[in-house]
């Protein structure tokens, strides 16, 4: 059974910075796109920063670019988004989703994941 579990988030003061990690088990794909996904009260859903596990290609929102940068460690099966610079925007629950096979070895939102983490919040106050 895959399992995505979330970690890091938490409450910071705007300039902050803080590091959401993403653990994958039971996992099968060998090469997939994985990332981090957030969604803020009333908003829709909104990919922040994904990386293809093969190729290393990132894809970054534009709201984040320049802010964020998402890694992986394959040796623990784990990807990591870091937050600077963060500001009363970027409040919202992140999800880690992992399991989209693309062609190309690039990723963007709108692929089809096949799995999901049950979140972590992300509190940014001014």
């Amino acid at each position: 059974q895959v399992q995505l579990l979330e970690s890091g988030g938490g409450s910071v003061q705007a300039g902050g910075s803080l590091r959401l990690s993403c653990v994958a088990s039971g996992y099968t794909y060998s090469s997939d796109c994985r990332g981090w996904f957030r969604q803020a009260p009333g908003k829709e859903r909104e990919g922040v920063a994904l990386i293809h596990t093969n190729s290393g290609n990132t894809y970054y929102a534009d709201s984040v670019k320049g802010r964020f940068t998402i890694s992986q460690d394959h040796a623990k099966n784990t990807v990591y988004l870091q937050m600077n610079s963060l500001k009363p925007e970027d409040t919202a629950m992140y999800y880690c989703a992992g399991g989209a096979r693309v062609s190309g070895g690039y990723c963007f939102p709108e692929v089809w994941f096949g799995a999901w983490g049950q979140g972590t919040q992300v509190t940014v106050s001014s």
